[in-house]
């Protein structure tokens, strides 16, 4: 099975061929009980977007609950409270009852965590 850079040469080089000869010429095929052929048309996508720069994988980073992508930002809630969600604190490995030093600079609210070193690159 080609992957990477072959795997989109490959696909250019076959030029307007249908899928499923373009599938079956980067080796996504494999032999059912009976002896006859699939085509593994899933796994060949996932090796063309990877190819691509796409990741499907979904490693946590830049997902929060749902898929959903992260903002980066966050909105004082009606009560005055700012919240950082559960899926920042769970990039950062935090567990719940950690402290933190608030710093307010003039472009920015820092949390330092308790113990920790303060970085000055306002």
């Amino acid at each position: 099975m080609l992957t990477g850079a072959e795997l989109l040469s490959k696909v250019k080089d076959l030029g307007d061929v249908s899928k499923s000869d373009i599938v079956r010429a980067c080796g996504y095929v494999s032999t059912k009980k009976d002896g006859g052929e699939r085509l593994n048309f899933t796994a060949f996508y996932e090796a063309l977007l990877d190819a691509k720069g796409v990741n499907l994988s979904g490693g946590g980073a830049g997902v929060g609950k749902g898929g959903r992508k992260l903002s980066y930002t966050a909105k004082v809630q009606g009560n005055g409270n700012l919240l950082v969600g559960k899926a920042y604190t769970a990039m950062l490995n935090l567990e719940p009852g950690a402290e933190f030093d608030i710093k307010l600079g003039k472009k920015a609210i820092r949390l330092i965590p308790v113990g920790g070193v303060e970085e000055d690159d306002d």
